[in-house]
């Protein structure tokens, strides 16, 4: 676990942030690998990309405001001034910036968010290796040698063991990730084709944005139960246990309408 990396002069390298602009860069390379596959243009997906981290950063912080609002009240610093964020806050504000930016460009909606979908969960994942490094979304106490032992200076309790939450969701997001990958690519005309029809399987729009949707909540969901770091609560569930209810929902309601409307379209 390293909080700082390393310092260059007054420059410090913070291991957090690190990974996620390593995240944010495997995202952005491998989407533009994908765009060109499908013929889709790699300079609109990365504008896209662009934007969704500014935009979905700025959700994060806003849904982690609006989470941690009785703090803010009391001590506004402690939440203004924190690196808390909310990864949904980032998603919801994300589905937004595609749609209005596809709007103004007159581009198909559910291709380009099918291709961010796909490529996101690589950035959630190394993201969570920072996390992992930071100390942050750390588990409960365990007597399991299954765990983490974090050193004084990190954010979780130092000397104890505890569930290793961090890199469980960095594993579930690679996981996602590459049963993503596979579905997209398989959806792509062979290399060097633009014919659709050489693609191995049909792509159906939305089918990705769909799975990354239900996946994610349902795991999001779990692993949840097994955190002991403050995130807000809804009664009985934490805020991102709520959250996930309605984006699983989306999700299955998304993909039954990709299903159906893929299939009316084959028929035709």
């Amino acid at each position: 676990m390293a909080i700082d990396l390393f310092t260059i002069g007054k420059f410090t390298v913070h291991g957090y942030g690190l990974m996620i602009g390593l995240g944010f860069l495997a995202a952005v390379l491998t989407g533009s690998y994908l765009a060109k596959r499908r013929n889709l243009s790699d300079g609109d997906f990365v504008n896209i990309a662009i934007y969704v981290l500014i935009i979905g950063f700025l959700g994060g912080k806003l849904l982690h405001i609006i989470v941690e609002f009785k703090t803010l009240l009391v001590d506004p610093m402690a939440v203004l001034g924190s690196e808390g964020f909310v990864v949904y806050g980032g998603i919801i504000t994300g589905i937004a910036t595609i749609y209005v930016y596809c709007r103004i460009k007159k581009l198909d909606f559910l291709e380009y968010i099918d291709l961010l979908a796909t490529v996101v969960p690589v950035n959630q994942a190394l993201g969570r290796i920072g996390c992992l490094l930071a100390g942050c979304c750390y588990g409960r106490e365990t007597k399991s040698n299954f765990s983490l032992i974090f050193p004084d200076g990190c954010i979780a309790p130092a000397g104890v063991r505890l569930i290793p939450t961090q890199p469980i969701m960095a594993a579930g997001n690679f996981v996602i990730f590459v049963v993503l990958l596979v579905i997209y690519l398989c959806s792509c005309p062979k290399r060097g084709s633009e014919d659709i029809s050489s693609a191995k399987i049909r792509y159906i729009p939305g089918l990705a944005t769909a799975l990354y949707l239900m996946m994610y909540s349902a795991g999001r969901f779990v692993i949840e139960f097994f955190r002991n770091d403050y995130r807000g609560s809804v009664g009985v569930l934490s805020t991102s246990q709520f959250i996930s209810i309605f984006t699983f929902a989306g999700g299955l309601a998304l993909l039954v309408f990709a299903i159906r409307k893929g299939n009316t379209k084959a028929a035709d």
